[in-house]
């Protein structure tokens, strides 16, 4: 494995007043050609300018070598990993489905600013489990920490296609009182790069920090690191009631030059290791665009150096701000291996969501390596396919072994995942062989069920898993208004995501008819989260026209 190298400190932070002016004049100018172009700088200059911003120099912007017309849009440097639906699987012969839970969140919130500016996202955007598990949902909770998290089913009928059933899992996790949680040990690494000068990316960074540290406990601790060129420490670890000590260490904050994100992650985790507290939360929190582009960006050195301060206690959460550098796919597998969540943050109010009305969610860990395993019964279960959760798939044998990582559920965290199948006597989305059992009958003891679900999960620090259990009733009982509201709008944001990826198992589907459902649905929303989805879904319509 490579070494991760430290460079010496140099930071963007003293840029003189006048430079910083000039900087200002020189990005109104550049807005008025995007305006005019609507379309962005071109790539180098918009480089040229950082490295100038750097160095301490007024940045100048030489004419650019590139037409207008030859200028790629901002939204296609956004880099995504290449998603393919799941596939339908047939009970005959792959019965049992394997995957890790995801509470990411980033897919939505990216895609709908994609949105609100008049674009639809990019097919490989749209993560559909992070659409669904944007939303919180009113599912039964347990009462007590000795009980993790509950789990319910239920089934309901597809709106897509006649005659197939969708099996709803949702898995609510326990959530304890704001005082109760234990202290806050983090360490924000914050990217000071030329390409964070937008004022959607470091000035929407240090506001929501601010507002984050404004609603912390007094004995929390936080710490600043910054990379830019390098790596430096702003703010050595300093309780949140010295409030006037970290928003002087937040003013300081300037933008400029190149990105060695690989550097400040070491330095980031070198403090949080310095000052571990076992009985506290640990965690170090990325804020970037995801650019990183000199140093260390050898990928599997930083999977392995996160992989290796997971297992001693210190996590990694990532928040993604802005657009055109956005390395979506980094960005998830940094989370992903440090048992934190990615989050995007395109809003001062998406800032105020994650890191405020759903903070002990993202920092209290209730669960860890949390996997979920069906196995469908081929007496009643003619076909099934797994919504979302592509890139979270797992081997069946990987359910058993501790030593696969998975997912994580963090306090009050909420998990829905939702399967499509074809029950025995509907017509098939597969058409069966020649010498098949007509109508794939098979005989089985357990004719009234359509699935067994079995889920598994380690408490925080502890090597072994637990196990829960439960089956999937062919005949449900009549489920409250509450449960079936809840299933609905989860069927209605899923069916969404569905058509906008341009998924082939929409079926006749429309944007509509997701917008009627969710509307149906929607609850008494206090946030107004469900009523932002339905408009969005309106503008998305208006943009698929354009």
């Amino acid at each position: 494995m490579k070494t991760l190298i430290r460079t010496p400190l140099v930071l963007a932070i003293g840029i003189a007043l006048g430079a910083c002016s000039h900087q200002a004049e020189q990005a109104a100018e550049t807005r008025q050609m995007q305006e005019v172009a609507s379309k962005p700088v071109a790539p180098q200059a918009k480089r040229m300018m950082a490295d100038s911003a750097y160095n301490g120099i007024a940045p100048v912007m030489a004419a650019p070598q590139t037409s207008i017309a030859m200028m790629a849009p901002q939204q296609e440097r956004d880099r995504f990993t290449e998603i393919d639906d799941n596939g339908i699987h047939r009970t005959a012969e792959s019965p049992v489905s394997t995957f890790s839970i995801d509470v990411d969140t980033a897919s939505y919130s990216f895609s709908r600013r994609q949105i609100n500016h008049g674009r639809l996202p990019q097919p490989d955007a749209i993560r559909l489990e992070e659409w669904v598990n944007y939303f919180d949902y009113d599912y039964p909770a347990p009462d007590s920490p000795d009980t993790p998290f509950l789990t319910q089913v239920s089934v309901s009928d597809s709106p897509w296609r006649a005659g197939n059933k969708l099996v709803h899992i949702g898995i609510k996790g326990y959530e304890p009182k704001q005082q109760s949680r234990p202290r806050a040990n983090l360490v924000f690494l914050l990217d000071v790069s030329g390409s964070m000068m937008a004022e959607d990316k470091l000035p929407l960074v240090t506001r929501s920090l601010r507002m984050m540290v404004d609603q912390m406990n007094p004995e929390d601790t936080v710490a600043l690191v910054v990379y830019a060129g390098a790596a430096g420490v702003v703010l050595e670890p300093t309780e949140v009631s010295d409030k006037h000590k970290i928003e002087a260490a937040l003013n300081q904050l300037r933008a400029g030059g190149s990105t060695a994100g690989g550097e400040g992650i070491q330095l980031a985790y070198d403090l949080a290791e310095q000052h571990f507290d076992k009985e506290a939360i640990n965690r170090v929190i990325l804020a970037t665009d995801g650019d990183f582009n000199v140093g260390v960006t050898d990928q599997d050195a930083l999977e392995g150096l996160i992989t290796r301060q997971r297992d001693k206690g210190i996590y990694l959460s990532v928040l993604g701000f802005g657009q055109g550098n956005y390395n979506d796919s980094l960005m998830q597998t940094l989370a992903q291996n440090g048992n934190g969540v990615a989050a995007y943050i395109d809003t001062l109010n998406e800032a105020r969501k994650v890191l405020v009305t759903e903070s002990t969610s993202s920092l209290v860990p209730i669960a860890e390596d949390v996997k979920i395993q069906v196995e469908f019964n081929p007496a009643t279960v003619q076909e099934y396919r797994l919504l979302g959760y592509e890139t979270r798939a797992l081997e069946r044998e990987d359910f058993n072994n501790d030593k696969v990582d998975a997912g994580e559920i963090g306090a009050g965290h909420t998990v829905t995942a939702i399967y499509e199948i074809t029950p025995v006597g509907a017509s098939p989305m597969i058409e069966p062989g020649r010498y098949e059992k007509p109508g794939g009958k098979t005989e089985s003891d357990f004719s009234g069920e359509y699935a067994f679900l079995k889920l598994r999960y380690k408490r925080p620090g502890e090597s072994r898993s637990q196990l829960i259990e439960t089956p999937v009733p062919v005949a449900t009982t009549d489920a409250d208004a509450l449960q079936n509201r809840e299933t609905a709008f989860a069927v209605a944001v899923a069916g969404a995501a569905q058509i906008l990826k341009g998924s082939q198992y929409a079926g006749d589907w429309n944007l509509d008819d997701a917008i009627e459902l969710a509307q149906k649905n929607k609850g008494e929303d206090a946030y107004g989260y469900r009523s932002e989805f339905i408009q969005l879904l309106r503008q998305a319509e208006v943009s698929e026209k354009i």
